[in-house]
């Protein structure tokens, strides 16, 4: 008894806790491990019981295998080893005669954290859609395509970083809280202290001189005004966050907060605009080959079998270049039938852009010189009067995924424009000042963030690739039952 106690603490001191993810090669085969991690499945056979333990640090798990000789234990645990449970291992790291797998822990210690009861565990051994897992956002991430999306997302997120440190960009935090509305759609939400429980009707309209701010303040939709201050004083910055719009749309490509990547950059011009855009989209998806490739494999099988193709076309083409005018045109030639009708003036739909992108040019096109009627009053407005110097980038299977512009640095055009817009001056003196003083050519774009995560994964529903979603009467984090 006293050499089995001895053993016992020999294997405990000796055993180092790994991540799955630093342990499925030969190299530890022989070592004395700890894992700790979730069971994904179990399956037993003959005494022995092979358990699948997956702690998200990659797609894979690792076979563990108990048998009651080893663990004198095992007999009372089997009853609460079911999917999902929680659990810590201790054991033997051995070679594995079984095939797909190089490697297998032979248990000498389990430890069950905490049950999870088949009788309503929802996440057992089956295939679930999509619209059930967004009833269960909070458990959702332990699906392989949302552990492997989130995976994705965070590499992205963090070679946005890289590339913007590479180019000498400094990050900037702009705010969430805003009485500024950047794009002019009016679609913000209100932020307010006072008390909305009590009734205001027309002729009793709501007092913001007795609100928190003293003024009517609303969640950001950009943060790139306040980045061309930044800009105007640093050089080049960047801001990445989230952002809100309270656009009533039900579709598959829109969110009501989601992340946006926003550079800003003086002494450049639409053409550098351009291309800073096309090669943050290449670095990107590069990133994705070389430091996701697991991950990616698997939405390559299990979720579009083209994807690996798109993404090679965005890393070996150069994006194609068409004016907006030129667009309308293939678009009117292309004689389809449109459920948006094509007309010089109208804003592109999707299903324009899509054409374009798929079908037309089969690869990124990035459009410019659109009509200013449609864009917002910041753009700089070229010598036709009639389009400014706005592009946006088009990815096949997304549609837009940058809308960019070069500003409009000129303090006479840029108030003439507010006022064709019918935009209060008196808001925005702070933003003229930036052209009274020390004004600069300077040019900036936004990304939207799950837009290219769907465009890496080949997910095709928005609210899939970010981790609680809100949409139009959604905004708890589960609902209990399946959405669309």
């Amino acid at each position: 008894m006293f050499s089995v106690l001895l053993t016992l603490i020999s294997l405990i001191m000796q055993t180092d806790y790994k991540l799955i993810s630093h342990i499925l090669d030969k190299k530890n085969i022989g070592s004395n491990l700890e894992i700790r991690g979730w069971l994904k499945t179990k399956r037993d056979s003959k005494g022995i019981s092979f358990l699948n333990i997956n702690d998200g640090s990659c797609l894979a798990g690792i076979q563990v295998i108990a048998d009651s000789i080893v663990l004198n234990n095992y007999q009372s645990l089997r009853a609460d080893l079911t999917t999902g449970c929680s659990l810590r291992v201790l054991g033997r790291l051995v070679k594995s005669p079984a095939k797909g797998q190089e490697v297998e822990l032979k248990a000498e210690e389990i430890t069950i954290y905490g049950p999870a009861p088949a009788t309503d565990y929802p996440l057992q051994k089956k295939r679930h859609s999509f619209e059930f897992l967004r009833s269960i956002s909070h458990l959702r991430p332990r699906t392989n395509t949302l552990s492997a999306m989130t995976r994705i997302r965070s590499r992205l997120a963090q070679s946005i970083h890289d590339f913007f440190r590479n180019h000498d960009f400094y990050q900037i935090h702009t705010p969430v809280i805003t009485t500024s509305d950047c794009e002019g759609a009016g679609e913000m939400f209100t932020v307010t202290s006072l008390d909305l429980s009590k009734p205001d009707g027309e002729h009793n309209p709501l007092d913001y001189s007795h609100d928190f701010f003293g003024c009517p303040a609303s969640l950001t939709v950009s943060g790139q005004l306040e980045a061309e201050a930044y800009a105007l004083a640093l050089g080049r910055v960047y801001t990445f966050g989230p952002t809100f719009r309270a656009e009533n749309s039900h579709t598959s490509r829109h969110l009501a907060e989601f992340w946006m990547v926003e550079p800003e950059m003086s002494f450049f011009d639409l053409d550098n605009d351009m291309d800073l855009a096309e090669n943050l989209i290449k670095f990107l998806v590069k990133a994705v080959f070389e430091q996701c490739r697991e991950d990616l494999d698997f939405f390559c099988r299990f979720i579009d079998k083209s994807l690996r193709k798109k993404l090679n076309a965005v890393l070996k083409n150069d994006f194609t270049r068409i004016s907006y005018g030129e667009a309308v045109n293939l678009l009117l030639k292309s004689r389809r039938n449109f459920a948006y009708p094509v007309a010089w003036g109208i804003d592109l739909q999707a299903e324009h852009e899509r054409f374009l992108a798929e079908e037309y040019f089969k690869g990124p096109v990035i459009v410019f010189a659109y009509p200013k009627s449609i864009k917002p009053f910041y753009m700089r407005l070229n010598d036709d009067n009639k389009t400014v110097a706005a592009m946006d980038v088009l990815l096949p299977g997304i549609g837009e995924i940058i809308g960019g512009s070069q500003r409009e640095e000129r303090l006479e055009q840029l108030t003439a424009r507010m006022a064709e817009c019918a935009i209060n001056t008196a808001d925005y003196e702070w933003y003229l000042d930036l052209r009274r003083y020390g004004t600069v050519p300077h040019a900036g774009f936004g990304l939207g963030f799950e837009r290219l995560i769907q465009f890496v994964t080949g997910l095709t529903n928005i609210r899939d690739v970010i981790p609680f979603p809100r949409t139009p009467g959604r905004a708890e984090i589960s609902s209990g039952k399946a959405e669309g």
